[in-house]
């Protein structure tokens, strides 16, 4: 336990440079990622995301392979795909079947640029466990104009998107143009999840953007107060898994989902407690 758990020098360690910013690129990721995680739940894209983020990490692979910067090779895949996503499986019955064939065939190809890339082999483990020494002030400054970009199309789309989201038939009965938020929702989950994936890897980009969302899903039916909590989880998951990872030196990815899951499975103690009070 004590290679897993140490807080030995951790005070000097919260005043190097790098994890500074790497804080800020958290708190930064936990508010945008919180914001989307109870739409992406409530929509049922969960896959969707998975599904991105795979393709993300092979624009990451990309870049590498070209030796540009991973986070815009991981943003240009993550785009392509919700894009890909959003025009040919809107359809629920179709959705899934179209992101198994996409997925496949870019972890493949991912997987085949990883091995053709000559250089670090951290560059190519961080790609799939995430790596606070990745984040510098180029993906802060990428990670700003997202999520100012999302937050911004959130304001003016969350009501009929979140109409879209919880009776979509009727929505189209009233006019709302779900194929259009649909698409626009697909690019934004894109660009979110290019930006997780240098911090907690491909592998675990669903404890960001889902998990949120799933456990404050459990405790509130409310969407402002699920918003409200699912940042909260983010945050502290995110900021946390940093401050645990530290010490010991092992990727970040690993406490973020430890984090994320207990504060899950809390919310699913609360959530059965309270319809039991309710029930009796």
């Amino acid at each position: 336990m004590g290679r897993l758990f140490s807080f030995e020098d951790i005070g000097e360690l919260l005043g190097v440079p790098f994890v500074q910013t790497a804080l800020i690129a958290c708190a930064v990721l936990g508010v945008v990622a919180g914001v989307l995680a109870p739409l992406i739940v409530s929509r049922g894209m969960s896959f969707a995301v998975h599904g991105t983020a795979e393709l993300s990490f092979t624009g990451g692979a990309a870049a590498l392979l070209a030796g540009v910067a991973v986070q815009y090779g991981a943003v240009l895949g993550a785009v392509v795909a919700a894009v890909v996503f959003g025009v040919l499986g809107l359809r629920q019955r179709e959705r899934d079947a179209v992101i198994g064939v996409v997925l496949a065939f870019g972890l493949g190809l991912g997987v085949l640029m990883l091995s053709l890339y000559e250089g670090r082999a951290s560059n190519k483990f961080g790609l799939l466990t995430g790596s606070v020494v990745a984040i510098d002030t180029a993906n802060i400054a990428v990670l700003s104009v997202v999520t100012v970009l999302v937050i911004a199309t959130l304001a003016v789309l969350y009501r009929p998107l979140l109409f879209a989201s919880t009776d979509p038939d009727v929505a189209v009965a009233r006019g709302v143009p779900v194929r259009m938020l649909s698409l626009v929702f697909s690019v934004l989950i894109g660009l979110t999840t290019a930006l997780v994936v240098p911090i907690v890897g491909a592998i675990l980009v669903l404890t960001v953007m889902i998990t949120p969302g799933a456990a404050a899903a459990r405790v509130t039916a409310n969407p402002v107060l699920a918003t409200v909590l699912a940042v909260v989880f983010a945050e502290t998951a995110l900021l946390g898994g940093i401050v645990l990872s530290l010490a010991p030196g092992l990727p970040i990815s690993g406490y973020v989902a430890a984090i994320a899951f207990l504060i899950y499975v809390v919310c699913r103690l609360v959530g059965s407690r309270r319809r039991a009070v309710s029930v009796a």
